[in-house]
């Protein structure tokens, strides 16, 4: 029994100390530059942040396995609150072409789902362990398969590039700890809905999903050149700015970003430039 309990709570804080150290250090800074929370301090006060850290480095350290079961309790949240499309052309599109970039990409190894939301809005997003949402409007809105590839590759590069994980760790590190209060699982799934339906994402982790969703076409073989295209298109109209810029920040500096990256790195593709066809089919569809 002693042993069982050293290999849960021991083994992972002597594996993480420093990690550890320095959250416990920030959060005992934090109370004590606040003058009632520091003269109300006790040692009452350090037990219960202790679980909290504990529960952080459980969140930086989750297996794939983890992050799945996660992703999928996320998921059943966000179809509560957005309405699925059950279009099958518009379905059989999405997976059809996430199948082609699954195994191209930096995570071929996690189980991905690819849903489709009934909503005119251009926009998608992503949550952890696999789950990636494209809104029908931003299939109307693309000109061919190779950008709506680009839309789908950037979103899996958030996948990739553990964003959300990022995210909730530090939601988890302001809800749980700076209030002295442990997240649970349930509060790290509400977190994880919301971060994936209403806040966006950072500068950095735009540019990095984008680098990532980048070298995911040019292994597939889809045209490269459609992600920058497809922003710029979205971008031109300031005025109406749809809400795939509004959750996606930073739009002029990352176009210039990927064309730039085409250049220097030699980057070009085929696949998916099929305006007329495309156009002819979903431009018009009733989803």
């Amino acid at each position: 029994m002693i042993k069982n309990i050293k290999q849960l709570i021991l083994d992972p804080l002597q594996r993480c100390h420093k990690f550890i150290l320095a959250i416990v250090i920030t959060a005992l800074l934090a109370i004590l530059a606040t003058p009632n929370s520091a003269n109300s301090f006790d040692l009452s006060d350090l037990l219960r942040i202790v679980p909290a850290v504990i529960q952080v480095v459980e969140i930086s350290n989750i297996s794939d396995a983890d992050e799945v079961k996660l992703g999928s309790q996320i998921n059943r949240n966000i179809v509560t609150q957005v309405r699925l499309s059950r279009n099958r052309g518009a379905n059989n599109l999405v997976k059809s072409i996430g199948a082609e970039l699954v195994p191209q990409s930096d995570r071929p190894q996690i189980p991905y789902t690819f849903q489709v939301v009934e909503d005119r809005n251009i926009n998608a997003f992503a949550t952890m362990g696999g789950f990636v949402y494209i809104n029908t409007g931003t299939i109307s809105a693309a000109d061919n398969r190779a950008q709506l590839a680009s839309v789908i590759a950037h979103e899996m590069g958030h996948i990739s590039g553990k964003h959300v994980l990022e995210q909730v760790k530090q939601q988890a590190i302001t809800q749980g700890i700076v209030s002295l209060i442990g997240a649970d699982r349930n509060e790290i799934v509400n977190i994880g809905t919301e971060l994936a339906l209403r806040l966006p994402n950072s500068r950095e982790a735009e540019f990095d999903a984008d680098r990532r969703g980048l070298q995911n076409l040019y292994n597939a073989n889809y045209a490269v050149q459609a992600m920058p295209d497809f922003m710029q298109k979205l971008a031109r109209n300031s005025s109406n700015a749809p809400d795939f810029l509004n959750t996606h920040p930073a739009v002029k500096d990352r176009i210039v970003a990927l064309n730039q990256a085409i250049i220097e790195n030699n980057l070009d593709g085929y696949k998916g430039l099929d305006n007329i066809a495309y156009q002819r089919r979903w431009r018009s569809a009733r989803f």
